[in-house]
C-alpha cells in the first residue's frame, strides 16, 4: 500500500492454525445411524468430567444412577436434561386430527410457564422439581449434576445444581503483544434487496488500504485477518420449481456468488480471509456445515490467503484461540429458552461446555456415532457469533482465571457494521459504513 514515493507501508503478519478438523465429515453415512449415539457420546464425556468435580463440590454425598434412587435419601445424579415444552412445535401436529388451540404469545419463542425439566441417564429418567431450577433458562441436551432427593412420588427435589463451567484455557501473554486487528463481518447477503454493494466496497477498500489518509491507511496495515461469518449471499431460490431453468434464470442464480467472488478477490490479494457457510449459503443445512466449495470462488481461490472453513469454525491466530458460529446455535437457544441478551446465551454454552446443546433435538446436525464435535474441551479467548440483530460484546472471567471476549457480529446488509478486535488486549469496536448523508 503505497502512500507516496518515499514511504511504503508493510502489512503486519500473524501466524495461523486451523482447528476445523473435528468439524469435518469425511464419509457421510446416514443409513443405520441413530441420533442416540451423539447423546451417549456427550453423556459419557461430560459425566466423566462432572464426576471429577463432585469431590470438590459435595464430597460427603454419594453419586447414584436414576434407577438406584432411594426415597428420602440425599444423593447426586448426573444425566442429560430433557425439557418438556407445551408449545414446542411438532411435525406430527400437521397430521393430528385434534389440532392444538393454544396460541403462541411470542411466535419466535416457545417457552411456557408449564415447562418442566427431566433428567435421564442409561438407567431411566426422573422429573426435576423444586424452586432452584428455572426451566426457562435451560434446554434439552445439557449434561449436569444434580443434588437432591427422591420425593417418593416419582420426582427428584433439587437442592443444588452443578454445571461443568468454563473449560481450561491456555494462558494469554498479552503484555508483549503489538496492535494487530482481526475484522469480523457477517450477513453480507450479496444479491438481496437489502444489500448495498457500495457499503461492501467501502469495507473492502478500507481493509485493503485504499481509503483515508496516511494515518488511516497505517491502521489498515495492522489488519491481519478477516472472518466472514455466514450468510454471504442470498440466492433467489424461488426460481427452483423443479423444472429446467432458462438461461437468464441460471444467470440470476449464479450472479450473487460471482459478485461476492469479485469483492473477496480484492481482499484475498492483500489479507488472509476465512469464509464460513451460513443458513442461507449454498452449503449443507445440518451442523457442522462443511466448507463452501472453492469452485464457487474461482478468483478468490487462486490466492492461498483464501480459506473456505466449516461452521462452527475454530482457529488459532498468534496463539489466540478463536471459536465461532454463523449464529444458528444461539438463534435456536433463543427459541427454546430465555435470557437477557444474546451474550448470555453465548456465556451459557461455554459454561455448559457445549457449542450447540439443542442439536440434534431442535437444531439439525449430522448423526455422529462415535463423538460429539460440539463439545468445548479448550476454552477460546475469543468467541464470536454471526448474523445477529446488533453488535454486542462482553469480557467474561472463569473461576480459574479464564478470560473470554464474547462478540455478537451484526448483519452487515442491515446496518453496514463490521467488528474489529485488537489481538493485543482483546478490545473491540465497530466499523460503520454509511452511503447516505444524514440531514
Amino acid at each position: 500500500m503505497e502512500i507516496d514515493s518515499e514511504r511504503n507501508l508493510q502489512r503486519k503478519q500473524a501466524t495461523y492454525q486451523s482447528l476445523d478438523e473435528s468439524f469435518m465429515i469425511q464419509k457421510e453415512v446416514y443409513k443405520g445411524q441413530q441420533y442416540s449415539h451423539i447423546y451417549f457420546a456427550r453423556l459419557h464425556f461430560m459425566r466423566t468430567l462432572l464426576y471429577s468435580l463432585v469431590p470438590n463440590w459435595k464430597p460427603h454425598l454419594p453419586v447414584c444412577t436414576i434407577l438406584g434412587l432411594e426415597e428420602g435419601k440425599e444423593c447426586i445424579i448426573v444425566g442429560t436434561l430433557f425439557k418438556h415444552m407445551k408449545l414446542k412445535p411438532s411435525i406430527l401436529d400437521e397430521y393430528s386430527k385434534e389440532r392444538s388451540v393454544t396460541s403462541l404469545v411470542k411466535p419466535h419463542n416457545f417457552v411456557h410457564i408449564d415447562d418442566c425439566l427431566i433428567l435421564e441417564d442409561e438407567s431411566g429418567r426422573v422429573k426435576l422439581t423444586g424452586t432452584l431450577l428455572s426451566p426457562s433458562a435451560y434446554v434439552t441436551g445439557i449434561v449436569a449434576a444434580v443434588h437432591g432427593k427422591d420425593s417418593g412420588a416419582g420426582d427428584f427435589v433439587v437442592q443444588d445444581f452443578l454445571e461443568a463451567g468454563l473449560p481450561p484455557q491456555v494462558e494469554l501473554p498479552l503484555k508483549s503483544r503489538e496492535d494487530k486487528y482481526v475484522v469480523f463481518v457477517s450477513g453480507l447477503s450479496v444479491g438481496s434487496s437489502t444489500s448495498n454493494p457500495l457499503q461492501f466496497q467501502l469495507l473492502v477498500d478500507h481493509i485493503t488500504g485504499h481509503l483515508g489518509d496516511e494515518k488511516e491507511q497505517g491502521i489498515a496495515a495492522q489488519i491481519v485477518h478477516l472472518v466472514v461469518a455466514g450468510n454471504s449471499v442470498e440466492i433467489p431460490y424461488g426460481l427452483l420449481n423443479g423444472q429446467n431453468l432458462a438461461a437468464k434464470d441460471q444467470s440470476r442464480l449464479s450472479e450473487p456468488i460471482k459478485e461476492l467472488d469479485i469483492l473477496l478477490t480484492q481482499i484475498a490479494a492483500g489479507i488472509p480471509l476465512d469464509i464460513m457457510p451460513g443458513p442461507n449459503d449454498p452449503a449443507n443445512f445440518a451442523l457442522p456445515q462443511q466448507p463452501l466449495n472453492r469452485c464457487l470462488f474461482p478468483g478468490s481461490a487462486a490466492y492461498n490467503t483464501f480459506r473456505s472453513c466449516t461452521n462452527p469454525h475454530c482457529f488459532v491466530l498468534d496463539n489466540i484461540r478463536f471459536l465461532g458460529t454463523s449464529g444458528q446455535n444461539v438463534d435456536d437457544l433463543e427459541k427454546y429458552s430465555e435470557a437477557n441478551d444474546k451474550l448470555e446465551f453465548m456465556e451459557r454454552t461455554l459454561r455448559w461446555r457445549h457449542l450447540a446443546p439443542t442439536a440434534p433435538n431442535t437444531l439439525g446436525c449430522y448423526p455422529f456415532t462415535d463423538r460429539d464435535p460440539f463439545l468445548i474441551e479448550s476454552c477460546p479467548h475469543v468467541y464470536f457469533v454471526g448474523n445477529q440483530e446488533k453488535f454486542q460484546t462482553r469480557l467474561i472471567k472463569g473461576s480459574e482465571g479464564q478470560l473470554v471476549r464474547l462478540i455478537c457480529v451484526p448483519k452487515f446488509c442491515d446496518n453496514g457494521v463490521a467488528v474489529v478486535l485488537n489481538t493485543k488486549n482483546l478490545e473491540c469496536h465497530t466499523l460503520s459504513f454509511a452511503t447516505q448523508l444524514s440531514s
